[in-house]
C-alpha cells in the first residue's frame, strides 16, 4: 500500500511540475523568486536549500499552502546585498527548481553515503574541548592523510565534524581496511580525551561522488543525535541566543512558531531543516529581516496533520529550534586563511591557534586547484573575545598576507519571556502578525 501511495505522489508531481517565476523588476533591492508546486513533506526545505547553497541571501519569504498546492515567494540578494543579475545563476535556479528530481535527490542525499574512489568521508561527534580539532588534524597528518575539505561545528559542549580525506601517497581515498580501522581507533582515542566516557565513536564511510551528502544537513543530524539541545546549566546564563516562542493558534488548528534572532546567512535553512527533520510541516510562514535582526513566523502541524499537543512538546520544539540556529551562529573573531595547499597545513594552523590560547568554535576548510581556504571562528578558552595582541602575534607567525581577521557582531537578547506569550518584533512588526498578510486561510 505504501509503494502505491509513493507512486501516486510521483504521478501527481509529474503531472504538476513546479512552476518558477523570477522577477528582477518589481523590487528595487532584491530578486523575487516565486515557486508554485505540489505540496509534499520536504518541498520547502529543498527549495530553501537550493537558494542557500548558491550563497543567496533570503531577505524576505512568504509561504502558503492551499490544499495540495504550495506557493513560496522569496526575496533574495547575492552575498553583497545586490540583485541577482548573473544569467547563469538565474537559469540554474529556474532549471533546478523546475526539475522534479531535485526535490527527491535533495532529501535522499542528506542520508545516503555510498562507495567512492575519490576520498574517504569521516564523521566525528563527541564532547568538545579546546584543541580538539588540532589533535584530530595532527593524527590525520601523522597517518599520512590529507584533509581535502571539512566543516566543524561546536555547540553546548558537543562537537561534530564532516571531513573528506585522501591518502597523501596516492591522492585518492583510503581503501585498505586495516588503515581505516587504525584511523578509527586513533580518532576514538582522541575523542575520549582525558578519560571522559561521554563521547561518540567516529564513523568512517565512503561517499559516491555523484551522491555527496549535504554537509549542513548531516551536521545538524549528528548534533541532534548527540542531544545538543539539552542545554547545560552553565550555558543558560548571559548567552547569545535566539528568541523562540511556540504557542497555539487561537482560531485555527495550527501551532505557531515565532523566532527572533540575529540575522545571518543560512538562517532560514537551519530553521526549516530543524522543523522538517522533526517531522513537522510548514503550512504558512513569513520571514522578514530588518537591519541585523531576523523575524520568522511559521504555522506548523505534525506530518500526521495534528498541531503540537502538549507543553512538553512545545518546549522540545523551541529547544531544538534554538539549538539548530545556534550551531552555525558565530561569535568572537573569524580568521580566514588563504594560501597554497600542502599536506599538514590544517594541523599546523590549528596548532598555532591552540598554542596561543584560542578555541575554535566553528571551522570550514576547502581546497581547490592547489589553494586552501580555511575559516576559523575563534574565542579564547573561556569563550570571551580574543585579545588584539594575540591576534597580531598569530598573524606574524602565519603571515599578514595569508591570515585575515574579521570581527563578528553579536546581538544579546533579553531574558526569555514565557513561551506561551505572544511576541512581536519590536515596533516594526506591531500589528502585523502573519495573519495580517492574508496568507493564513482555513481549509477543510
Amino acid at each position: 500500500m505504501g509503494d502505491e501511495i509513493d507512486e501516486y505522489a510521483k504521478l501527481v508531481r509529474r503531472m504538476n511540475s513546479p512552476k518558477v517565476l523570477i522577477d528582477n523588476d518589481s523590487c528595487a533591492h532584491a530578486t523575487i523568486i516565486q515557486v508554485d508546486t505540489v505540496n509534499s513533506h520536504g518541498t520547502l526545505l529543498a527549495v530553501v536549500q537550493a537558494l542557500t547553497d548558491l550563497n543567496l541571501v533570503i531577505t524576505k519569504a512568504y509561504i502558503s499552502s492551499d490544499g495540495v498546492w504550495f506557493m513560496e515567494v522569496f526575496y533574495v540578494t547575492d552575498s553583497d546585498g545586490n540583485k541577482v543579475k548573473d544569467e547563469g545563476i538565474l537559469n540554474y535556479i529556474q532549471k533546478a527548481l523546475e526539475t522534479d528530481t531535485y526535490v527527491v535527490n535533495s532529501i535522499k542525499n542528506s542520508i545516503n553515503m555510498l562507495p567512492s574512489k575519490e576520498h574517504t568521508l569521516i564523521e566525528l561527534s563527541g564532547t568538545d574541548r579546546p584543541g580538539l580539532l588540532s589533535e584530530v588534524s595532527a593524527v590525520l597528518m601523522d597517518l599520512g592523510c590529507n584533509v581535502v575539505d571539512a566543516e566543524i561545528w561546536t555547540h553546548n559542549a558537543r562537537a561534530a565534524a564532516v571531513m573528506h580525506i585522501t591518502e597523501q601517497s596516492t591522492g585518492s581515498a583510503v581503501e585498505e581496511q586495516n588503515r581505516l580501522s587504525l584511523i578509527e581507533q586513533l580518532l576514538s582515542n582522541v575523542l575520549k580525551g582525558n578519560g571522559n566516557g561521554n563521547f561518540r565513536r567516529p564513523r568512517i564511510c565512503i561517499s559516491a561522488p555523484e551522491e555527496k551528502i549535504h554537509t549542513g544537513r548531516r551536521l545538524h543530524q549528528m548534533m541532534f543525535a548527540d542531544r545538543d539541545f539539552e542545554r547545560l546549566e552553565s550555558e543558560t546564563k548571559n548567552r547569545v541566543e535566539p528568541y523562540v516562542i511556540v504557542s497555539d493558534c487561537a482560531d485555527r488548528d495550527y501551532t505557531v512558531v515565532i523566532v527572533r534572532c540575529r540575522d545571518r546567512p543560512k538562517l532560514l535553512f537551519d530553521a526549516v531543516f530543524a522543523l522538517t527533520d522533526m517531522q513537522y510541516a510548514v503550512f504558512h510562514g513569513t520571514v522578514i529581516t530588518a537591519g541585523k535582526e531576523a523575524y520568522q513566523e511559521f504555522y506548523i502541524r505534525h506530518i500526521d496533520g495534528l498541531p503540537v499537543s502538549s507543553e512538553a512538546e512545545r518546549q522540545r520544539v523551541a529547544e531544538c529550534l534554538e539549538a539548530a540556529i545556534e550551531r552555525r551562529a558565530s561569535e568572537g573573531l573569524e580568521l580566514e586563511l588563504y594560501t597554497d595547499d600542502r599536506v599538514g597545513l590544517l594541523s599546523d594552523i590549528t596548532r598555532v591557534l591552540r598554542e596561543n590560547g584560542l578555541n575554535i568554535t566553528r571551522a570550514e576548510v576547502t581546497t581547490n586547484q592547489g589553494k586552501a581556504k580555511n575559516s576559523f571562528f575563534v574565542t579564547d578558552v573561556s569563550g570571551s573575545s580574543v585579545d588584539s595582541k594575540t591576534v597580531n602575534f598569530i598573524q606574524q607567525q602565519v603571515g599578514q598576507n595569508v591570515l585575515h581577521v574579521r570581527k563578528l557582531n553579536v546581538t544579546i537578547f533579553p531574558e526569555k519571556a514565557p513561551r506561551t506569550r505572544s511576541f512581536l518584533f519590536g515596533s516594526f512588526f506591531k500589528g502585523r502578525s502573519f495573519q495580517n498578510f492574508g496568507l493564513v486561510k482555513s481549509y477543510s
